[in-house]
């Protein structure tokens, strides 16, 4: 009795190995689905296929599919699964005599053709991997253009933050932050709004199967509303001053493949206010994260 449990519960063991280690394939069902360089669809497109082709998946990233792309520079590319099925592909399935096998152009350039094998090949998958049969087919791709969150710079100074790009390099930053200062050499409470304004561009892309890495720099206006608050016994005064600064900064956005709507970034910036009230001087320095939601 004993001995037929082990091998039931060996079975079972086995038998999700084995369905993690067979092959799998993306059917494109729509008219043409882009290529990308990277799991993002802000990376390039470096091609184009068509309705009904199949591609064998070397690695399956969640909402993208990781395939083979002679024509990329490293040899892969990176297809969105809304743009197809995911499924298990058969060793038994054959290429049915009156359909002629269609391969993929890169854009802007010809089309070169591809030996029926690489269309046809399948890669070989680890017992880890996950398979996923349907693709999320009411996930639409994103363009990962206008994002808005909210950032923390300090144990007192956080906000809200929005990012626009412009384009592959350039885009634009709005961030409204509140901070509250103490000094050590009087009394008071220094409360500052900020409103401040960028520039940004981006150096360069690196983009790997889980995460894309965008580097920049960039600079701005600030606008500082400070307001003075001294408590005494009996007696509370206000004094409120209005100034204007700049800020430079330079830091990274991340983007991870399995949320790619989710932008997290890491910034270290030089911020020049004036400092109308004695004793209540900011840092100059300041280290900064933000997380952004891209609703478009």
């Amino acid at each position: 009795m004993m001995r037929r449990a082990a091998v039931l519960a060996l079975a079972l063991t086995l038998q999700p190995a084995l369905l993690h280690a067979q092959d799998v394939v993306l059917t494109v069902t729509v008219p043409s689905a882009d290529v990308h360089k990277g799991p993002s669809t802000v990376t390039p497109i470096i091609g184009h296929v068509s309705r009904g082709t199949v591609l064998p998946v070397a690695r399956n990233l969640g909402s993208w599919a990781k395939v083979s792309w002679p024509n990329a520079a490293d040899g892969v590319g990176y297809v969105h699964v809304t743009m197809g099925q995911l499924s298990p592909s058969r060793a038994d399935a054959a290429p049915s005599a009156t359909s002629s096998p269609r391969t993929p152009s890169a854009s802007g350039l010809a089309s070169v053709p591809m030996p029926t094998t690489t269309m046809i090949s399948r890669p070989h998958t680890s017992a880890g991997e996950r398979v996923v049969v349907r693709g999320e087919q009411d996930s639409p791709p994103i363009s990962h253009i206008v994002g808005v969150g909210g950032l923390v710079a300090s144990p007192n100074n956080f906000g809200a933050t929005a990012r626009a790009w412009r384009n592959n390099r350039l885009g634009l930053q709005l961030g409204l932050t509140r901070d509250v200062m103490r000094s050590d050499v009087t009394s008071g409470r220094v409360t500052s709004m900020q409103f401040e304004s960028g520039v940004v561009y981006a150096l360069f892309d690196h983009v790997s199967d889980y995460v894309w890495i965008r580097p920049y720099v960039g600079s701005g206006l600030s606008v500082q509303h400070q307001t003075l608050t001294v408590l005494v016994p009996g007696l509370t005064t206000h004094e409120a001053n209005n100034g204007v600064g700049f800020r430079v900064f330079g830091g990274s956005e991340l983007t991870f493949a399995t949320v790619t709507r989710f932008g997290l970034s890491a910034e270290v910036g030089y911020r020049r206010f004036p400092s109308p009230f004695p004793g209540f001087e900011a840092d100059r320095l300041s280290v900064s994260v933000a997380g952004r939601w891209y609703i478009k």
